[in-house]
């Protein structure tokens, strides 16, 4: 018996850059309009989104990867500042987009598995993602990498004429000690 025949492309992992704005927001913008996993409301533009790309950088705890297939964007994950209070910047928000139909082979786990060996080299203690409810794939995958819950936020989202949870979920992802943390009381 013969082995069945791959007809896809191998993906490319890469970080992401300026020139990928356009690929990025046509995925985004998808979640944006279509579904609550998003709760913009408002479809973004090239204007909006320049300063968010550019503030990725090659190293430090802020990074943005895509994933190609045959030259074409299929996905994206980046880490973002969790807050703005100094106290949580050894922390980060972590995200994933796919494009619609390129669920279930395997680029999200690639792009997260890239990502944190990113933020893991540069010192990130803790990375947290937000999950609108109900999402079993995203929920699949965020355990997957070591992710736990750690509380629920009920009905903190209104699109689509309703309300929605959002389940919170926590990684340790390593990192190194802080002058915060690492001094005397």
């Amino acid at each position: 018996m013969e082995a069945p025949v791959n007809l896809r492309p191998p993906v490319n992992l890469r970080r992401g850059a300026l020139a990928d704005l356009d690929a990025i927001l046509a995925i985004y913008n998808h979640f944006v309009e279509h579904t609550p996993i998003t709760f913009d409301l408002q479809l973004q533009t090239r204007a909006m989104r320049e300063p968010w790309i550019q503030g990725f950088r090659s190293t430090g705890p802020y990074q943005l990867f895509v994933a190609e297939d045959a030259s074409e964007l299929v996905g994206y994950a980046h880490s973002s500042q969790f807050r703005t209070k100094a106290a949580y910047d050894s922390s980060v928000e972590t995200t994933v987009y796919l494009r619609p139909g390129c669920e279930g082979r395997g680029i999200g786990r690639r792009l997260y598995t890239r990502l944190f060996q990113a933020i893991s080299e540069a010192g990130v203690h803790r990375a947290y993602a937000g999950i609108t409810l109900p999402n079993d794939p995203s929920i699949a995958l965020h355990r997957a990498f070591g992710f736990e819950p750690c509380g629920t936020w009920t009905e903190v989202g209104h699109k689509f004429d309703r309300f929605w949870d959002v389940s919170f979920w926590q990684k340790a992802v390593g990192g190194v000690a802080t002058s915060a943390s690492a001094g005397s009381p």
